[in-house]
């Protein structure tokens, strides 16, 4: 099993290497299988619109959800079509935290695959209250996106948030969003696991706020920083993709503080193959039982 335990610094720098989200070199020679096991999401952001198609490339977009107990058939089907796969992630189509599939997803696939690095995306709202599951079922790296750590900021990003059976809105939300990330973050490093944080800019909202927000996430033990460029849509469609010149301006921002990951490739939330090459997801799902659609009640 990788032994990424202990010296942080040494896990990261071994990750780096393997792990396709993590380092360059690793992100054109190895692969990863996402299982969209998550069917719910507990905040609504502004620029996110949630789907099961078959054509978008994004974030939160998968031809279904899968069953937990189809996830081992599932990874040992893509290993099959892709023996580079180095990395079981979940990555939606909702927030991973939301409902239990996901924890419970990861300790099928560690039993089985122990081998295999266990990777989770999330917002963070309640990444601080399962960090020692997640850890317990073999998750050694996690990406908490955060977009702000200014509730005003924030609030411009996010319409509400759902959390302990209650909705917030405005900076009240963004507040207890931006606590719980930071909680968070804080928890999973002090177990030894790889905290990446994603930042979508978003341009005359927080490009000016990046520079922060690095500083922020790294005191609180974040390793690696991934800014991506918004797609505009849902209720922030009247605002463009930033330029290549703006994401460069808040790269530099971002890297005096902390290093900066350059490869996303915005992935689905089934993605599967090696980044940048043919997508295998095809091959994976549509067959299963209980592969279904979900709500955006």
């Amino acid at each position: 099993m990788l032994n990424i335990n202990g010296n942080k610094n040494t896990g990261f720098s071994h990750l780096s290497k393997i792990h396709p989200c993590l380092g360059g070199e690793a992100n054109s020679n190895f692969g990863r299988i996402h299982l969209p096991v998550s069917p719910a999401c507990n905040i609504q952001c502004r620029f996110c619109k949630r789907d099961c198609n078959d054509n978008e490339d994004r974030p939160g977009v998968a031809k279904g959800i899968l069953s937990p107990k189809d996830a081992l058939e599932t990874v040992k089907k893509a290993l099959e079509l892709c023996p580079q796969i180095t990395v079981v992630g979940i990555a939606g189509p909702g927030d991973t935290l939301a409902t239990p599939k996901a924890i419970e997803t990861f300790r099928l696939v560690d039993k089985e695959y122990p081998d295999l690095i266990k990777c989770l995306s999330t917002n963070g709202l309640l990444l601080y209250r399962y960090a020692q599951e997640l850890y317990d079922a073999g998750v050694r790296t996690v990406t908490v996106t955060v977009n702000a750590v200014d509730p005003y900021i924030q609030s411009q990003i996010i319409s509400h948030i759902v959390y302990e059976e209650k909705k917030y809105y405005g900076e009240e939300a963004a507040q207890i969003l931006i606590d719980n990330q930071l909680r968070g973050i804080t928890k999973m490093s002090k177990l030894g696991v790889i905290v990446k944080v994603n930042s979508v800019l978003i341009p005359g909202i927080n490009d000016e706020h990046i520079e922060e927000i690095a500083k922020t996430v790294k005191d609180a033990g974040a390793t690696l920083y991934n800014i991506i460029p918004l797609i505009p849509q849902h209720e922030l469609s009247h605002i463009s993709a930033p330029t290549c010149k703006e994401l460069d301006k808040a790269r530099a921002a971002a890297e005096k503080y902390i290093e900066v990951f350059r490869h996303c490739k915005h992935c689905r939330a089934d993605a599967c193959g090696i980044p940048g090459e043919e997508d295998l997801s095809s091959n994976l799902y549509g067959k299963h039982e209980h592969l279904e659609t979900f709500s955006h009640g």
